[in-house]
């Protein structure tokens, strides 16, 4: 069981960098790369929101669960 992170995706879908992301959410290109990664251990509510601005999606088209 674990949680998957779907941020590369959207930034393909959106044809935007993972540096344009850092810039426009305020946080670090090594937080959002650890993010993207699925290497985060958590992530803050106040992140999540900044990611769904800037990304026009809800918390649900960034992470997803799965059993497998």
């Amino acid at each position: 069981m674990s949680v998957h992170v779907s941020l590369d995706e959207l930034l393909k879908e959106r044809g935007m960098s993972l540096t344009e992301l850092s810039e426009k959410v305020g946080l670090t290109l090594a937080n959002l790369s650890i993010l993207k990664t699925g290497k985060a251990k958590a992530i803050r509510f106040s992140t999540l929101e900044a990611l769904c601005r800037v990304l026009d999606c809800q918390p649900g088209d960034i992470l997803r669960y799965s059993d497998e």
